[in-house]
């Protein structure tokens, strides 16, 4: 009986697990991915900032722009069809990284109001502090990017 429970209760999770993606159209991954990485988002790490916020565009873009106490800011932006890893790193009891990888410097960093002036660079990493996640979102994160990444190229 109770092997019966088990496999009945694992068959009703498949589709909810592994399953909602192929009734996704690009729009509910975009809205999706945007929900999961704010959610996730823990800026926790950095005392001094007072604003910031997270998304994934309709045009394949995830952006991140922090305000920081004194008014300067700072703005990461990246193409999805550029990604070329996504890993999971553990931190402390509280929080985690999301670190992102890209083929090349594909990762624009901007930088405004900072007293030795406005800067411009590009990475190849960008280190995204989140809070503990579940195995079960960060695998719905994953394929939203592959879904979307595949569909930019």
């Amino acid at each position: 009986m109770k092997k019966a429970l088990t496999t009945v209760l694992l068959l009703l999770t498949m589709p909810v697990l592994y399953g909602f993606g192929a009734f996704m159209d690009e729009q509910q991954w975009v809205s999706w991915g945007t929900k999961a990485l704010t959610e996730s988002y823990d800026p926790s790490g950095e005392t001094n900032i007072t604003k910031w916020e997270i998304m994934l565009t309709t045009d394949h873009f995830i952006r991140l722009r922090k305000t920081y106490q004194q008014g300067n800011q700072e703005y990461y932006s990246f193409n999805i069809k550029r990604l070329s890893g996504l890993n999971y790193l553990p931190g402390n009891e509280l929080t985690d990284t999301l670190q992102v990888q890209t083929q090349t410097d594909d990762i624009i960093i901007q930088t405004y109001g900072n007293p030795i002036g406005d800067l411009d660079s590009m990475a190849t990493t960008l280190n995204i502090p989140v809070k503990k996640l579940m195995p079960g979102r960060l695998d719905s994160l994953k394929q939203a990017l592959i879904f979307l990444r595949q569909k930019g190229l």
